[in-house]
């Protein structure tokens, strides 16, 4: 990858002159069998100007209260486009297509907001790595397409999803008004997202881009490391998840470990019998291991595989872990 960055041909991408940035978009664009795409500095970014496109201030996307647009992007979708969010009560992050048309608003009683969005996030974060049913996602674009709905994917850990579902690009690119599409997680690139849309899609969010200051001048150099990712480290994915699956078998082995939620990628969220132990405590006895982890509240805690997490790692991990 990094020699990807250094031999990348560059421009200036604020005049959509980067090579690199432009073959990044059209090769993503063709995967997703979409008609354009557009590079951002970050995901938070990419599903912002998303949801800047399809709504006007005053209006309301369905979303499931674990939604990363929700809980984790710094108010934005008010701040950034003076819209609220009504949250629907699903499982692990997916909601239904019966809790979706139930949550819409009457389009002709003013006193409420008027319903335009409908926001999936696939994997879900806060549902620890799960897989959305893709029939479902299906159910849901007909409420949409009933309501005269836009329909956007959050695809934080899509990559994830595409390779333990055995699913391609291009479904979801066929199903989906526009995705954002993460560069930085799973694949491992050092920053980058991309949004995918229709023409018109992407021409207006390159004006919500340069309003929100995404635009940068040689992007190149990060667009190199994303296409050599696509190019070399899609399928690998298996292995993370196959080590997240391993940890949450040592978890479950543990007497002081109270649950481990379903793990179906890389994501494992366990709680810990704080009668037994702390998690504060568990959080502290592994840092000392110069091991990392992050809480997700109300007493979950979250372990992510990645790339740079090696087997040499996972080996001397699952030993730190029986041995606390």
């Amino acid at each position: 990858m990094l020699d990807a960055i250094l031999s990348a041909e560059v421009g200036d991408d604020v005049f959509k002159a980067d090579p690199s940035v432009n073959a990044l978009e059209k090769k993503l664009a063709l995967m997703f069998n979409k008609e354009a795409a557009l590079f951002f500095p970050s995901g938070t970014m990419t599903n912002q100007a998303a949801i800047k496109l399809h709504t006007n201030p005053g209006d309301q996307l369905i979303c499931d209260k674990y939604a990363h647009v929700y809980n984790y992007e710094g108010g934005g979708v008010s701040f950034n486009s003076g819209v609220s969010c009504k949250l629907v009560d699903g499982h692990r992050g997916m909601m239904t297509a019966e809790q979706v048309e139930a949550a819409i608003n009457p389009p002709d009683f003013y006193h409420s907001p008027l319903t335009t969005l409908v926001c999936i996030e696939n994997t879900t974060n806060k549902g620890g790595g799960a897989c959305w049913d893709f029939e479902e996602l299906k159910r849901i674009k007909s409420v949409c397409e009933k309501h005269k709905l836009a329909y956007h994917l959050d695809g934080a850990r899509l990559w994830n999803a595409l390779v333990a579902k055995n699913e391609t690009a291009a479904q979801y690119g066929n199903l989906f008004d526009t995705i954002s599409i993460c560069l930085s997680k799973g694949l491992g690139c050092p920053v980058g997202s991309v949004l995918v849309g229709s023409e018109e899609a992407i021409h207006k969010a390159l004006r919500i881009r340069k309003v929100f200051g995404g635009g940068m001048r040689q992007a190149g150099f990060l667009a190199a490391a994303a296409s050599y990712a696509l190019d070399n480290q899609l399928d690998r994915l298996a292995e993370d998840h196959k080590k997240a699956k391993e940890i949450g078998a040592t978890l479950e082995g543990l007497s002081f470990i109270e649950k481990v939620e379903p793990i179906e990628t890389n994501i494992i969220i366990f709680e810990i019998d704080e009668d037994r132990m702390k998690s504060e405590f568990f959080v502290e006895k592994l840092k000392e291991k110069n091991v990392h982890i992050i809480g997700m509240g109300q007493g979950k805690l979250r372990i992510v595989t990645h790339l740079d997490y090696t087997n040499q790692m996972h080996g001397a991990f699952l030993d730190i872990l029986k041995k606390l």
